[in-house]
């Protein structure tokens, strides 16, 4: 057989993308599984926030600790028997929250879909980088990014909708139980597009397998380019957190807006976040040193949240400023995951996604107690000028990301004109 790989046909490279996106998008639909149902929790069970909270955070832990471990599993098992039973635990907590009679019950079900969610990222994007062409990558990823946002979008219309229609949560939850069987169901029917380890490109299988196993498992560990990664995606977390949970009663509080108003700005931001995506899959194949475009797309976002918080502009400007802010977020997103791909090394794609993408969990469970508790003491520019700055000090990581990896590359041109 010929160590010469034929580069898949867009067709093929659209059926994959298709494939990683809608399981991106059920693990980020699997983020809210619970949240949207809280006020019907509330009411049967008399549980507090602090209480119903406290699922929330148990998710993002034990996503975090298993999103860096599961790379390794990614990179030993292969991605596709993986994500298979990602989504299984996904099914498992639908129908687990949908029988509990208790907080134990819940909780439960919140283990459940955090170990669903943990191995989504070393999952797609090792499926993406092998199966996808170079030249649509930087669309693969766009796609990935968009569908997530899509995923955070639909669960608590989809949860809340029901819920409030039938008046029972435990349908709802049932429902997502047969949202993800649904989609385990497409993705084994279509399993031969997501065979990564049918995938690889031409005889560097071969190369990127010996080479792996000459380094211990850990190597990856040593390289600075691989935690400044981690550190950009905990900074951007931090940001995206505040923004996501406090930016509607913020501009309620800063501008006297109704709640009703303030309530969609989240949304507008996860929007335009998904507009800078498409454009920024473009902006990938045309750009060769991904950390300045970063750096510009997430500084004008920080510019942008800091005028928000400010105070000068009108309610409704600072409304549409913030919703604008997502844009540049969704510009720099496929240059982020590409910036990742370069900073892997040869057979570590798994356990370096696992490792950078832990840092999006992190800065979930640690920045929203702290922007929450700003918030309880009346601190309400704090929230959009700690965002700000959390994405300029993610700015930062990522430029000495991007610096380490052009270095590394360069070393390695010299190598193979000696």
């Amino acid at each position: 057989m010929s160590s010469i790989a034929h580069a898949p046909s867009l067709r093929q490279d659209a059926r994959t993308i298709g494939l990683i996106g809608l399981a991106h998008g059920s693990s980020h639909f699997f983020h809210m599984l619970l949240p949207p149902l809280f006020p019907f929790l509330i009411a049967e069970f008399g549980f507090s926030y602090s209480e119903l909270g406290l699922l929330v955070s148990v998710f993002f832990v034990i996503s975090g600790v298993g999103q860096a471990l599961s790379g390794f599993l990614v990179d030993r098992v292969g991605a596709r028997p993986v994500l298979f039973c990602a989504l299984s635990c996904f099914v498992l907590a639908g129908l687990v929250a949908a029988s509990s009679g208790s907080y134990a019950g819940l909780l439960l079900a919140s283990v459940l879909a955090g170990l669903g969610n943990a191995p989504f990222h070393p999952v797609d994007f090792t499926i993406l980088n092998k199966r996808v062409s170079p030249q649509r990558l930087g669309h693969g990823f766009s796609v990935h990014g968009i569908s997530g946002n899509l995923g955070w979008a639909a669960a608590p219309v989809f949860m809340a909708g029901i819920a409030a229609a039938t008046g029972s949560w435990r349908i709802a939850c049932l429902s997502g139980a047969g949202l993800a069987l649904a989609v385990l169901a497409i993705m084994v029917w279509n399993r031969d597009a997501l065979d990564d380890r049918q995938g690889a490109w031409g005889g560097q299988a071969a190369k990127h397998a010996a080479a792996a196993a000459e380094e211990h498992p850990l190597a990856f560990l040593k390289l600075p380019s691989v935690w400044l990664c981690f550190s950009f995606f905990f900074w951007s977390t931090c940001s995206l957190s505040a923004i996501q949970s406090f930016a509607g009663p913020t501009l309620q509080q800063l501008y006297g807006l109704p709640l009703s108003l303030t309530a969609m700005v989240v949304t507008g931001y996860m929007l335009c976040g998904a507009a800078g995506m498409v454009v920024g899959g473009f902006l990938v194949a045309r750009v060769e040193r991904l950390e300045k475009t970063i750096g510009v797309c997430l500084l004008a976002t920080a510019v942008l949240l800091a005028l928000a918080g400010s105070g000068l502009p009108s309610g409704i400007a600072a409304l549409a400023l913030t919703a604008l802010a997502g844009l540049g977020i969704g510009l720099a997103g496929p240059s982020r995951d590409m910036l990742i791909k370069r900073a892997a090394p040869p057979g570590a794609t798994g356990r370096v996604y696992g490792t950078v993408y832990s840092g999006l969990d992190l800065g979930f469970c640690i920045a929203a107690p702290i922007f929450g508790a700003m918030l309880d003491a009346g601190m309400t520019s704090g929230i959009f000028y700690g965002s700000a700055l959390a994405l300029v000090l993610g700015v930062c990581s990522a430029g000495l990301a991007g610096l380490g990896v052009a270095a590394r590359a360069a070393r390695q041109q010299r190598h193979a004109t000696v």
